[in-house]
């Protein structure tokens, strides 16, 4: 297959000319490289950090892993990869990910098609001839027909509104760039700040060698056993069996998983058959409880209130000190109302002595944090002084990664702007007045199980691609109606999510930035099957949504 686009003779191509830039070598810039490569393209890929693996290149603070099961995370597309790779945990941890990515760039030869070292600063669409330019950090440009952004929704860190952060003597890291080299807290005194997702894994694993441990807490979250153990040859062979029941089922759920709802409602059965399912929920590996509990959980707020309250009394259950447990149960919102961090006996680390727990919510008894000084962590009540200091306050999620680049469209329109009140886009994929400007995991888009989720998207692109291609077609946009369509359409499916009710990344809510405390649905949260089916229908319709040329 020819390569898209009018220069075919590579010859008389110049430097730095190509048909398509992905930015980001994540597992979604790596399989959208593949896929595009097949397609016969000039494709390169453009990566800030200095290796592949996007999100699990970055995120090696101890304790990270996958909250999906390993094996329904993977590529589906290539079986020499599915008969090749052994999964050796349930649920992933970090080195192993990063290793699975680096296997498949390897496997296909598509280290030469990665720079690295290389962070896009600005991507400019000129009008004159409908193409763009892309410029990096140390200034180098390139030219390509088609802009691909893979910069994943949680790219960017966050660090917290506090004052002194650059005053504090001792080490500090956020937990989204943690050393290479590591950090050595075993005897020390260590404070982290945040406990959202990557705040409970790390949190878990640094108490168990801290010399003493301080947590602040600025808001609670529900947590549940992940369940996670290790996967020996054997079982890895019958996984490898049952691979095509796994993607299937995957496919099936509503955000990528392979847990589905259950087909009950909540109030459809005895008390006694609700609390043996919860328990059985509880006690299983994985999202279970989240993604595979009564069909009304995440819909109907009664029902919330029940498993909210079953999930309270574990907690109470799990820590000793009452006014400990307390602290940790969220008011602001229900179970499951955020995404649930998964954990390996994070609630008993409160029950040792060398760990203590900081309120730092503005609730009565809270002492919120004042300052970071040059020994320690000073809230309104007194100063923790420490070694060193651990942000684990999360990300500008979904669309910080777009707005850290100057993406200007027809006439120099700024996407910086166009999105400031909230992403407007069509199907996730596309921006009217961005042409050939095309996303993976954008905002709208069906964002859960993320290689689940976005394995479709990518190989829907590449069909795309194909299309163009083969019609003569150079130029694709979204159209001013189609945007308008889909984002009312994400809008609606939305409005009786409870996640969608609270405040969280998922709702584009971070009050460490300026202009993001008001909620806005980042995601599509009709489901993945009734994306699949949209994107689809278009497909058939040979994209007559879009405008073409």
């Amino acid at each position: 297959m020819g390569s898209i686009g009018e220069q075919h003779d590579r010859s008389k191509v110049p430097p730095n000319t190509y048909d398509a830039l992905i930015i980001g070598a994540g597992i979604n810039g790596v399989a959208m490289l593949y896929h595009t490569l097949k397609l016969g393209m000039k494709v390169k890929i453009l990566e800030a950090g200095d290796g592949v693996g996007g999100v699990w290149f970055w995120n090696r603070y101890p304790g990270a892993r996958f909250d999906s099961e390993s094996y329904s995370y993977g590529y589906s597309w290539s079986q020499e990869v599915l008969d090749e790779w052994d999964w050796t945990e349930h649920f992933s941890p970090q080195p192993q990910t990063e290793k699975y990515i680096n296997f498949v760039v390897d496997k296909f030869n598509m280290r030469d098609q990665i720079q690295l070292h290389s962070r896009v600063t600005k991507a400019t669409y000129r009008d004159a001839d409908k193409r763009w330019t892309v410029e990096i950090d140390n200034g180098e440009t390139f030219d390509t027909k088609f802009f691909i952004t893979a910069v994943g929704p949680l790219n960017k860190p966050c660090m917290p509104k506090m004052d002194g952060i650059e005053r504090f003597k001792g080490q500090w890291t956020h937990t989204a760039r943690w050393p290479k080299e590591g950090l050595d807290y075993a005897g020390k005194r260590v404070a982290v700040i945040g406990t959202g997702a990557t705040g409970v894994q790390t949190i878990t694993e640094v108490a168990k060698t801290a010399g003493q441990l301080y947590v602040f807490q600025r808001r609670p979250n529900w947590c549940a056993p992940l369940h996670n153990s290790p996967i020996s040859k054997e079982e890895m062979a019958k996984i490898r069996q049952r691979y095509p029941e796994i993607f299937k089922r995957c496919s099936q759920s509503i955000a990528g998983f392979m847990h589905t709802p259950d087909s009950r409602g909540t109030l459809e059965v005895t008390d006694e058959e609700r609390e043996a399912f919860y328990e059985h929920l509880y006690a299983s590996p994985g999202f279970g409880i989240w993604q595979g509990n009564f069909r009304d959980m995440l819909y109907d707020q009664d029902a919330n209130n029940l498993l909210t309250e079953f999930m309270t009394k574990k907690i109470r259950g799990r820590v000793h000190d009452p006014k400990v447990a307390e602290k940790l149960i969220p008011t602001d919102h229900g179970c499951g109302a955020l995404r649930m961090p998964m954990e390996s006996g994070y609630y008993e680390v409160y029950n040792q002595p060398n760990v203590e727990l900081i309120d730092n919510t503005p609730n009565p008894g809270g002492t919120p944090i004042t300052t970071v000084t040059e020994t320690g962590v000073q809230t309104t009540a007194k100063e923790y002084e420490v070694d060193i200091i651990i942000y684990a306050t999360g990300f500008d999620a979904v669309t910080g990664a777009f707005n850290d680049i100057d993406i200007r469209g027809k006439a120099g329109r700024s996407l910086r702007e166009y999105w400031k009140e909230g992403p407007h886009t069509y199907l996730g994929v596309s921006v009217e007045g961005f042409p050939n400007m095309l996303m993976v995991a954008g905002p709208h888009t069906s964002l859960g199980n993320i290689p689940r989720s976005c394995e479709f998207t990518i190989l829907w692109l590449a069909r795309l691609l194909d299309h163009m291609n083969k019609k003569g077609l150079g130029c694709i946009e979204a159209t001013r109606q189609g945007v308008k369509n889909w984002t009312n359409h994400v809008k609606a499916t939305g409005r009786d999510h409870l996640v969608n009710h609270a405040d969280s990344w998922l709702t584009g809510i971070n009050r460490n930035i300026e202009g993001r405390d008001r909620r806005v649905i980042m995601r599509y949260t009709g489901g993945a099957p009734e994306y699949r089916e949209k994107c689809e229908e278009i497909e058939g319709r040979r994209y007559d949504t879009f405008a073409m040329e």
